[in-house]
């Protein structure tokens, strides 16, 4: 009787687990996978991510301040938008990777017996990675467009003082520049342009959407330039100048800091090293010394 009773048992939990999961497939998971094959991604991975973060934003959007959203949106705009993220997709991948930090903390505290305080530090800084990549993606983003800034703004003088207007010029160096984030915002701009958007507010746009201090400032003077009705190219051939100038003198802040950068380094890593081949045999011979 027990027996029976208890095969009876295992076979309503299996059935209760076999009904469970067919609900989840038939609730969730059918519905899960159809999107996947309808996104547009070359990868499996990437598209199981990319619908795993829409849902999971669904949920999280009812949580984030409007002032979080604002300034999330202000960063992706600035890093150039990456992997066409959205403010509530970084909050997501933020309690994702808490999640995964709590759960490396137990592993590790589990396997190593360490105090459980790695945990909570584990998934504290797992969840502000993505802000520090987001903010990592913006640095490399304006380094890029500050490097390319001098070339591109002689062509565009060139091509302005060989007689085209500010759109042809522009459009010159959308064709001819180096690719790279700046051509893509000059490539927006012209569109814009072409659109019909002024001149000041595409440059006020651009500006608002790169938000770098060398680029503003040459914004900032064109439209005054603009304005007052000064002649385009001289003051782009002034600005240029410039910008070759601003370049020159941070390379050379940049190799007047290189010695300073160098000497933890070397007091860190060198010095033990030539310390230790030197005074070594010096060492082993006086405690030989004092053995004997």
């Amino acid at each position: 009787m027990a027996s029976a009773l208890h095969a009876g048992v295992v076979f309503l939990a299996m059935g209760a687990v076999f009904l469970l999961t067919v609900g989840v497939y038939e609730v969730f998971l059918r519905r899960f996978f159809e999107e996947v094959g309808e996104q547009d991604e070359n990868s499996l991975i990437h598209a199981v991510r990319r619908v795993a973060l829409n849902w999971m934003s669904v949920f999280v959007r009812r949580f984030i301040a409007e002032d979080t959203e604002a300034h999330l949106r202000r960063q992706l705009t600035k890093a150039g938008e990456p992997a066409e993220l959205k403010p509530e997709e970084i909050v997501s991948l933020q309690v994702l990777a808490a999640l995964a930090g709590v759960v490396v903390g137990l592993y590790v505290c589990w396997m190593t017996g360490w105090t459980f305080l790695l945990m909570p530090a584990l998934a504290i800084g797992a969840f502000f990675y993505p802000r520090l990549w987001l903010r990592d993606q913006i640095a490399k983003r304006h380094h890029q467009i500050l490097r390319a800034l001098p070339y591109n703004l002689d062509l565009l003088t060139l091509s302005v003082e060989a007689g085209l207007d500010f759109t042809g010029g522009l459009g010159r160096v959308v064709q001819q520049g180096k690719p790279g984030p700046l051509r893509d915002e000059f490539g927006l701009m012209l569109k814009q342009l072409k659109m019909g958007k002024t001149r000041e507010d595409a440059l006020k746009t651009l500006m608002y959407r790169v938000d770098l201090p060398a680029l503003t400032q040459f914004i900032t003077t064109l439209i005054q330039a603009d304005r007052m009705g000064t002649s385009l190219g001289k003051v782009l051939r002034i600005q240029a100048t410039q910008m070759r100038i601003d370049r020159s003198q941070r390379a050379e802040k940049l190799a007047n800091e290189a010695p300073v950068k160098m000497l933890f380094p070397l007091v860190a890593c060198i010095f033990p090293t030539v310390f230790l081949v030197l005074f070594s045999p010096i060492v082993y011979q006086f405690i030989s010394g004092a053995v004997q």
